[in-house]
């Protein structure tokens, strides 16, 4: 961060949304809400539960499957990109069945 600088004209200070809104260029958000809007109205009235993890798994995987093919099946470069250990990253990638396992415990990409 910038120093003897007012946070409002500091240019690494970004603003933060206030709770319930929206920035209108957030794609992803966007997605995740129209997403969410339509469960809702699957449910018809019923009662959900979980939510939370239903959403984290339905995620988790095709962003975990993008990033990987996206760094050529490269488990260390798509570590880096997502922000998580290696070792976070094929757990979850062994979770998710996107990794196979050989006799050595060594895995390749599905």
């Amino acid at each position: 961060m910038s120093t003897n600088m007012p946070l409002e004209q500091d240019p690494d200070v970004h603003e933060v949304p206030v709770a319930g809104t929206l920035p209108s260029d957030c794609v992803l958000a966007d997605s995740v809400r129209r997403a969410l809007d339509q469960y809702f109205e699957t449910l018809d009235g019923q009662s959900s539960h979980d939510l939370y993890a239903l959403v984290m798994n339905e995620v988790e995987r095709p962003l975990l499957a993008s990033v990987l093919e996206r760094c050529g099946g490269n488990q260390s470069r798509a570590a880096a990109l997502l922000g998580l250990n290696r070792a976070t990253l094929r757990k979850k990638l062994r979770t998710h069945g996107l990794v196979e396992t050989n006799g050595n415990g060594n895995g390749a990409a599905t």
